[in-house]
């Protein structure tokens, strides 16, 4: 009853105020105050809330972290065996239409005769827009990489088909065909690319991710290499773009770099060291560290796993306070076995490897893409290039802070670059990128290293006269990873007949229906 008092009491108050003179009105304005958005904030959160949803416990660590096997649960293994929860793929589509609206309201507020005034003291209008273009454009890859035919919105084309973020508040959009959605993205990196002025700021104030219009053109002609390689064969013109890409300039060293950095805080830290705060799920997979290792692959010890990985039995409050050590001997790295029954793992958990004090620590930086996953895309374009294939290795040791003797030894010791080694090397260097991870695998078939349905995997600890397993996926029909995930219950309720449309001409909503680019 206080509280009830209290409100009214405040609402009766502010009423009185706003009936005295006008005098009240002209001294209550802040002459600096917007009541518009400030763009710079509406970036920032769109790009947080991105990452926060992709790389957190939820949609990355228990669907496509596991799947790719950087990571394997110390717990509840349902979800490594494919069984993951349909609530977190309803999460994934709904925030990542959210924040494709925060990038369009950006871009509205710029093209808004009423607004575009006041969003100019925040940047120039064709960055802020080209800045808008290529995240929607990234938002929307990863939707359709997961998905397959999804409800899409395009700054550039007027396609009856693109119905998403429709001004008039569109309830049940009509999904648009994958070919489409790939060859519009193509263009629209293109086209923001083009439209940018590279020797602006993106931003005037709070651009935490670009910083400059040069970093941004990089990111954005990086990222359409990165399209166009997917959907070369398939989509048409994309081979076009590979070469209109590079020419227009890609990322040339890991200071082009895009990702999103948080805080050395509590109030807005990494989410997976976050998460590990009070959970203790995760650790890195058995299969991965056996690649590392040397174990299986065409490679020698990689160093990388000393960076990547705790040594066996390093207290948690080590990694959380940042004091954990670092250890260079392969015995103290098992991983944990992957895919496991829930009755096993209590028995593996402890001889297992948390993730190191590199990525667990509060200012960790989620990457939306690298250097060297652009040196080892130019392996591909140039016939699987030696020379692109040598700067990706040695950019992805370098950014996490490999030695160079160590750099130099392992480089030294690296075979021929092949698909099979370039791609192998690419996955290694997509660590902890898992959605990109996930389609490489998809498209491409390797690492041919991963432990797939039907075959024997190796415990760590002997159990009950057991030291082997056999990986059993608990979704039937699925003999592989799987291909998509389901389209959301949510949709499927509330779009009924659009729903229906795009599960038919997709072959089905199935976990094994391929996208139009998995053709390995």
């Amino acid at each position: 009853m206080k509280k009830i008092v209290l409100i009214l009491s405040v609402v009766a108050t502010t009423f009185t105020f706003n009936s005295c003179s006008d005098q009240f009105d002209e001294i209550d304005i802040n002459p600096n105050s917007t009541e518009q958005a400030l763009t710079y904030g509406l970036f920032n959160s769109a790009n947080k809330e991105l990452m926060d949803n992709t790389r957190d416990q939820w949609q990355s660590a228990r669907i496509t972290l596991p799947w790719v096997q950087y990571s394997a649960q110390r717990a509840y293994t349902e979800e490594d065996r494919y069984q993951y929860r349909l609530s977190t793929g309803v999460s994934l589509w709904s925030f990542s239409y959210r924040v494709a609206q925060d990038y369009k309201s950006i871009i509205d507020l710029n093209n808004d005769p009423a607004t575009s005034v006041q969003m100019a003291k925040y940047g120039p209008k064709q960055n802020q827009i080209a800045a808008s273009r290529v995240m929607l454009s990234y938002v929307f890859l990863t939707l359709a990489d997961s998905f397959g035919d999804i409800p899409y919105y395009s700054y550039g084309n007027k396609d009856a088909d693109f119905q998403a973020l429709n001004v008039n508040g569109q309830l049940q959009p009509k999904f648009a065909s994958q070919q489409k959605v790939y060859a519009d993205i193509l263009k629209e990196l293109k086209e923001a690319s083009e439209m940018l002025d590279e020797n602006e700021v993106v931003f005037t104030q709070g651009d935490v991710l670009f910083g400059s219009g040069e970093k941004l053109k990089k990111f954005a002609n990086s990222l359409r290499l990165r399209v166009a390689t997917r959907v070369k064969g398939v989509v048409p013109g994309a081979e076009a773009h590979i070469q209109d890409a590079i020419a227009s300039g890609v990322m040339t060293s890991n200071a082009d770099n895009v990702g999103v950095g948080y805080e050395n805080n509590l109030i807005n830290p990494a989410p997976l060291f976050n998460d590990f705060r009070t959970r203790s799920d995760f650790a890195i997979s058995k299969t991965f560290v056996d690649l590392l290792k040397g174990n299986s692959g065409n490679f020698d010890l990689d160093p990388r796993l000393f960076k990547f990985a705790t040594p066996k039995g390093t207290p948690k409050a080590t990694i959380l306070d940042g004091s954990a050590p670092e250890s260079t001997n392969p015995a103290d790295f098992n991983g944990m076995p992957y895919g496991i029954p829930s009755s096993l793992a209590p028995s593996q958990a402890s001889s297992s490897n948390f993730f190191s004090k590199n990525i667990l620590k509060p200012d960790y930086t989620e990457i939306l893409m690298e250097y060297s996953e652009v040196q080892f895309l130019l392996a591909e374009a140039n016939g699987w290039s030696q020379t692109n294939y040598v700067n990706g290795v040695r950019a992805s040791m370098q950014r996490w802070g490999v030695a160079t003797a160590d750099i130099d030894a392992y480089i030294a010791s690296l075979p021929a670059a092949t698909k099979e080694n370039v791609l192998t090397q690419k996955y290694i260097t997509l660590f902890m990128q898992p959605y990109e991870a996930w389609s490489e695998y998809r498209r491409t078939g390797y690492p041919n290293t991963l432990l797939l349905p039907g075959q024997t995997g190796t415990l760590n600890v002997e159990t009950d006269g057991q030291t082997t397993y056999t990986f059993t996926s608990l979704i039937a029909g699925l003999t592989d990873l799987p291909t998509r995930l389901f389209y959301p219950t949510s949709v499927q309720t509330l779009n009924t007949a659009n729903y229906q449309a795009a599960s038919t001409a997709i072959g089905g909503d199935k976990m094994n229906t391929k996208l139009i680019w998995d053709t390995n």
